[in-house]
């Protein structure tokens, strides 16, 4: 299980990124695709257009580090948009763990559970 702080919010870019990009183009990738602070300290996702790699861009307080992960066999479940306006897509730290296990979140039932609103 992945334990991110409150704050920390993990965004998945739900269109195929080439997996040869790294810090200063991911870096570009979240700002003008995404349209989203890349320096703000939250988890950007990106998988490759086979859905066998994936990379998470983030801003560690001094620079940006990226951690990466390539399967020896199968794929992530990773929920590319077929062509319509959702270019990212916020999913929660249980859910990062989840689709980094292996388990396809679309099938998957999520539970009631108490969330605050109006804040």
């Amino acid at each position: 299980m992945i334990h991110l702080p409150a704050s920390v919010r993990v965004y998945l870019c739900l269109t195929p990124c080439d997996m040869r990009q790294s810090f200063d183009s991911l870096q570009v990738l979240v700002r003008e695709h995404l349209e989203l602070d890349a320096f703000a300290g939250h988890l950007f996702v990106f998988a490759s257009r086979r859905k066998d790699r994936v990379k998470i861009l983030y801003w560690d307080r001094d620079g940006f580090a990226i951690w990466s992960k390539r399967l020896e066999e199968g794929t992530y479940a990773v929920p590319f948009d077929d062509g319509g306006a959702e270019r990212r897509r916020e999913i929660t730290g249980q859910e990062l763990g989840a689709l980094l296990s292996g388990i396809d979140l679309s099938t998957a039932k999520r539970r009631k559970r108490y969330r605050r609103t109006g804040i």
